[in-house]
């Protein structure tokens, strides 16, 4: 009970900081909040303690939106600029002390899937790759895949990739639109991997869409580890609704695979943060 009311306070008193700086210095406040999410997903490694404690006041007081349209605009043009090379160096982190900890099991499980299959899967593509790690680490447990590919819009990020795993052959990185990547360079016997929130940041319509276009392609095995929020219960609201500061979209992962004419081999979840639920799926066609 103390420690939740020391936890209380402190977040009270960041605030109150936060406020008050945010009132002496609006310059800096403007400059720390010209677009929505790079404030949230600002880098605080390289701020320094006035500039937390603004953002972590500014950040409180975001209001809420509802455009979905205006949301998706707003993430595309973030994750096409140079803020979002900042954010997938704090990912490193992420990698190290959650990816390997939590999430490796659901390609245990691929592993499994794929040994009973009569055909090959000579290529796995992930979409949203940031930093590469994550790629990097399926090469090393996958020996039999020929061909490991990393998409993602920043194209910033994607020349710092191919420097840092210039000695592993066998991934190539991409800087593209993963819908338009599909349909042109698309192929059957494909798996599919997103990694810790990439098709949040689609439109449901859109993601549907997305979905259908892999269906087409022919044999497919598709992983998806995506945050969904909290409250969000499928049973009661099957549709996507918007959660977080972002804010981005919550989306029911198992309806939207079998509309596209998936099965799933595996679905489960984990808590994760205070507000969000970590979605783990495995889909094949």
């Amino acid at each position: 009970m103390i420690d939740k009311i020391r936890t209380v306070f402190v977040k009270l008193l960041v605030i109150t900081l936060g406020n008050i700086l945010v009132f002496f210095q609006p310059k800096k406040a403007h400059q720390l909040s010209g677009n929505r999410i790079t404030l949230v997903h600002k880098n605080k490694n390289n701020m320094n303690i006035p500039e937390r404690l603004m953002r972590a006041a500014l950040v409180r007081k975001l209001e809420k939106i509802q455009d979905y349209n205006t949301i998706a605009e707003m993430h595309q043009k973030f994750w096409t600029s140079k803020n979002a090379t900042e954010l997938f160096l704090e990912t490193e982190v992420a990698f190290e002390n959650d990816f390997l900890s939590n999430d490796t099991f659901i390609f245990d499980l691929l592993k499994k899937e794929l040994s009973n299959q009569s055909e090959e899967f000579n290529t796995l593509v992930e979409i949203g790759i940031g930093n590469g790690d994550v790629l990097n680490y399926l090469s090393s447990e996958f020996p039999g895949i020929n061909r490991f590919i990393g998409i993602d819009l920043s194209l910033d990020q994607i020349e710092i990739n191919k420097k840092k795993f210039i000695h592993n052959k066998r991934l190539d990185f991409v800087a593209s639109d993963a819908f338009d990547w599909v349909k042109e360079y698309g192929q059957s016997n494909t798996i599919f991997v997103t990694s810790r929130g990439v098709l949040e940041y689609f439109l449901e319509t859109r993601l549907q869409e997305f979905l259908n276009e892999i269906n087409r392609l022919g044999k497919i095995f598709f992983i998806a580890i995506e945050p969904n929020g909290g409250r969000h219960n499928f049973d009661t609201n099957p549709n996507s609704e918007l959660y977080g500061n972002e804010p981005s979209f919550s989306h029911n992962y198992p309806k939207l695979f079998k509309n596209a004419g998936f099965s799933l081999w595996h679905f489960s979840q984990q808590p994760w943060g205070r507000n969000e639920i970590k979605t783990f799926i495995g889909a094949k066609n």
